[in-house]
């Protein structure tokens, strides 16, 4: 897991700064993804340690949740020989589209960039059982959850991180007032500080 901050680093998909994260917390720190995942070769390899995790699970399906979930579950189904597919927000409500179905039988391993709080693979979670489909587990790149995040899913990632991340009103970084408030996430919020 060390090789795989080593190549975050160097891809610069791993930032230092004040950031607004899509649960609505801020944090010191974040995983930019997309910058990884310019470059298929890399992505190949990090995602290799997760595939070699959930390698032997009963997995049909690959979903990730749109935005940062899509090349994450593409890349990690190739490497399973699994179909891929994805949920995207539609008024406001995590859903399968663009005719992907699951359904009985379906063992489906989430997909996901960044795990911080767990809310948009929680979404996606309900969208599958919903419809039938049983959840497996969740795998992402980065494992961001604080120890006491209660997660009802086990968790395969690439690399897990401790960044903390505070609650707007209580973040110490808006507090010292150096750091302007950057929203490097897909997720629609509004800046506050």
């Amino acid at each position: 897991m060390s090789d795989n901050l080593t190549i975050m680093k160097q891809c610069e998909a791993f930032l230092e700064g004040h950031f607004l994260l899509s649960s609505g917390r801020h944090s010191g720190g974040y995983c930019q993804c997309a910058k990884l995942l310019r470059f298929p070769a890399l992505a190949e390899t990090v995602l290799a340690t997760v595939t070699g995790q959930v390698k032997n699970l009963p997995i049909t399906k690959v979903c990730g949740p749109a935005m940062g979930g899509v090349i994450v579950s593409y890349e990690l189904a190739r490497q399973l020989g699994v179909e891929s597919i994805f949920t995207e927000r539609k008024d406001g409500e995590m859903q399968l589209r663009r005719g992907f179905s699951v359904g009985k039988g379906d063992k489906i391993l989430i997909a996901e960039d960044v795990i911080t709080t767990g809310k948009s693979t929680m979404e996606t979670v309900k969208a599958l059982e919903d419809m039938g489909a049983e959840v497996i587990g969740a795998a992402c790149i980065a494992d961001r959850r604080a120890a006491d995040c209660d997660f009802a899913l086990p968790v395969y990632a690439a690399l897990k991180l401790s960044i903390d991340s505070y609650e707007p009103d209580e973040c110490p970084i808006c507090e010292a007032g150096v750091l302007k408030l950057e929203k490097p996430g897909s997720r629609e919020l509004p800046l506050t500080k």
